[in-house]
């Protein structure tokens, strides 16, 4: 299937509006998931699980304070995403505002939490499925987090696929690139036989901008984005002042970089500081290199 063979560019505004609204059914599934996302943002401990096993596969170290996390995530935003996926939609004659839109109707729970510690499973698997990603591979660490997650993920791109899936219609009225779920399917199939060993699925955008494949590197994974969250103030007041006075990314953390719990770069300095010795490190073992990549 051609690119001007997809809903996305054949069919008028006000039809993909439609679709990706959906019936009654559809609606009730939307605002369940919505309302998942504020229940866990007014009472954290709900995901607790989830943050222990995210512990306990190594993707996160030290956990940031809500603090750490807010800023954060308006970093992540601000640095990487929207501009990122604003180039990218730019380069497709896609209205950025517009395509944000559909995707908010499609399921507002996918754009009520950045770091998608809070979110619904079936939040992050229609998020994964609605946006050619910049690259997937902190959403499939997410997902690794729960139980059968992953597994749900690659049925879900199966039915995708065969045309069977619920949501069909309306995420067809999003994507944009009729090869993503084929790449899509075949990255959490290398991920779930090789997590360390997955090679990285960049998109276009972040392959050939130096700009972006940097920033990639820091936001692009969850162990890369929970140390440099916490690597931010921990007060409100300080954290506040350093937003206002970073308007660009800053491409030397402005704190100590806390690494998370599987990254041997951090074990290997503190060995280094002890033995007055010098090591060459390669990547963390429970992410796959994407420097090559990139």
């Amino acid at each position: 299937m051609n690119d001007e063979n997809l809903a996305r560019f054949t069919e008028r505004p006000w039809v993909l509006i439609r679709r990706t609204l959906g019936d009654r059914e559809a609606i009730r599934g939307k605002a369940q998931r919505a309302a998942y996302t504020v229940a866990n943002y007014a009472f954290p401990r709900r995901i607790e699980d989830r943050l222990r096993n995210l512990q306990n596969l190594g993707y996160v170290g030290s956990y940031p304070n809500r603090t750490q996390m807010i800023f954060g995530a308006i970093d992540m935003f601000r640095f990487f995403i929207i501009p990122c996926a604003a180039d990218y939609y730019h380069s497709k004659n896609i209205t950025f505002s517009f395509h944000a839109l559909l995707r908010f109707l499609d399921d507002p729970a996918s754009m009520m939490d950045p770091t998608g510690f809070m979110t619904h499973q079936d939040a992050i698997i229609g998020h994964l499925m609605q946006v050619t990603h910049a690259d997937p591979i902190y959403d499939l660490q997410l997902l690794a987090a729960i139980p059968g997650g992953l597994e749900e993920l690659e049925r879900q791109i199966e039915q995708m696929l065969d045309g069977t899936h619920p949501r069909a219609e309306s995420i067809g009225a999003i994507i944009e690139d009729p090869e993503y779920h084929h790449r899509l399917l075949q990255h959490v199939r290398e991920f779930l036989a090789n997590p360390a060993g997955c090679k990285p699925l960049l998109r276009e955008n972040v392959l050939n901008n130096p700009h972006f494949a940097r920033i990639a590197e820091v936001f692009g994974d969850l162990p890369s984005a929970i140390g440099y969250f916490a690597s931010l103030p921990e007060r409100r007041f300080q954290a506040l002042m350093r937003l206002l006075r970073t308007p660009e990314f800053p491409y030397e953390p402005t704190g100590e970089q806390v690494p998370a719990a599987n990254d041997d770069v951090g074990a290997d300095i503190s060995a280094d500081a002890d033995t007055s010795s010098t090591t060459s490190t390669g990547p963390n073992p429970g992410q796959p290199d994407r420097t090559a990549a990139a």
